[in-house]
Formats: structure tokens, C-alpha cells, sequence
């Protein structure tokens, strides 16, 4: 028996977000690799979604590391080691080929060389999360052979802000803004509020999400007996 996939994620802040996830759900299913449920929405009802699931499950975050605060928090308060055969991923991370594409989308926004670039993160409280987002930062600097400075819109600092402002003052007439953001949501307003050149679309939609995602789901259920 497959186990089937159950996307997480907080999706009560705006209604393009709860959209956009929902699409992300049913472009995975749509592969017809894995049975796909979705559990979006509040602690609550993502625990109530995930109790319905029946049979063996893989609970896979729908969120990359350091870019969605709330969904975070949701996952840190889900009893997943308590659940009856499932098991659960880490959220998506420093993966070459989405590193990969976030610098073809930088490419695409008209960056250059010559450009400043923030790596734009929501941020957390874990630091394993803030770890990834600094992978990330240091992976797509290789790629675009250009330094890559990381900011923040919430808990940690530097702020997206001051990493722009700092960049300007040091002689980037253009900055570029590489948003770590898997769907969008309110939070690109505030992005859009940047005194920036460019800012990246969010990851999603790209088949390599979809990619990563059975990934993700095809490596952890070996580990259910």
C-alpha cells in the first residue's frame, strides 16, 4: 500500500495563499505517483485532517525552511512521533535544483553581475531552519558568482530592509531581491514595499517543487514498517 502523502501547512492568512496551496496539492496528486490529502489551516485542523488519513502516511511539509513563520509553528505543534504508522520530512531545504531555478528566476527579473542580491527570508525561531536559509544564501552565491546577502521579515535579524539599505550604501545602484517563499501570500506586499530593482516570483509554480516533494515522500517511506 502507498502511504499517502499529507501536504502541511498554515494557510488562514489570506485567501491567493490558501489558492496557491491547494494548487500545489493537486499538481502532486496529479502525478498519480501517491494518494495526496491536504491538511491546511489552523493547528487544529491540520491535527483533525491528518487524524482522518487513514492507513500508512507521510506528513511532508508544504513550506521551504526559514520562509513560513506560521506553518513553523503549526508543525512544531502537531503530535506527529505519536501518530500510528507515519512518519514526517523536514520542510524543503538547500536543493541544488530549486537553488538552481530561484537564480534562473533572478536571471529572468534582469539581474547582473554588477547587482546587489538579498536572499529574502520570513525566518523562525529554530536554528536549523536559519541554517538551510544560509546553505541557500552560500549555494546560489556560488551559482551567480556574486555575494548574496541574507535578510529577514520576521524574528531574526539582519531585516530584509536594512540588508537593501545596506547594499545601496555600499555602491549597488540596483538590488536585486531573491524571495525564499514557496507560494505567495501577504507577505510579497511587504516584499514589494522594498526599495528594489527585482524580486523574484515565488518557487511555486515549478515542477521542480513537485519533484522534491515525491522526493521527499518516495525517501521517507521506507521508513514506515
Amino acid at each position: 500500500m502507498v502511504p499517502t502523502m499529507v501536504l502541511v501547512a498554515d494557510d488562514s492568512r489570506d485567501a491567493q495563499r490558501r489558492e496557491a496551496l491547494h494548487g500545489l496539492a493537486e499538481a502532486v496528486a496529479d502525478r498519480g505517483e501517491v494518494p495526496v490529502e491536504a491538511a491546511f489551516g489552523s493547528p487544529d485542523q491540520v491535527a483533525a485532517a491528518l487524524r482522518s488519513v487513514r492507513g500508512p502516511k507521510v506528513v511532508v511539509p508544504a513550506f521551504v525552511a526559514g520562509g513560513d513563520v506560521a506553518s513553523a509553528h503549526l508543525l512544531s505543534r502537531l503530535d506527529l512521533g505519536g501518530m500510528e504508522n507515519s512518519c514526517h520530512t523536514t520542510p524543503l531545504g538547500a536543493v541544488p535544483s530549486i537553488v538552481a531555478d530561484l537564480a534562473a528566476r533572478l536571471a529572468d527579473s534582469g539581474w547582473s553581475s554588477r547587482d546587489g542580491v538579498v536572499l529574502a527570508a520570513d525566518g523562525t525561531t529554530g536554528t536549523e531552519e536559519r541554517q538551510v536559509v544560509m546553505d541557500v544564501a552560500r549555494m546560489l552565491s556560488r551559482r551567480l558568482s556574486s555575494p548574496v546577502q541574507v535578510g529577514y521579515l520576521r524574528t531574526w535579524a539582519p531585516s530584509v530592509f536594512d540588508a537593501v539599505d545596506r547594499l545601496r550604501r555600499d555602491g549597488h545602484e540596483n538590488v536585486a531581491v531573491a524571495a525564499w517563499r514557496l507560494v505567495d501570500g501577504p507577505d510579497f506586499e511587504l516584499l514589494r514595499g522594498l526599495d528594489a530593482t527585482a524580486i523574484t516570483a515565488p518557487l511555486w509554480p515549478s515542477e521542480l517543487v513537485v519533484d522534491t516533494l515525491l522526493a521527499h515522500h518516495r525517501a521517507a517511506k521506507g521508513r514506515l514498517v
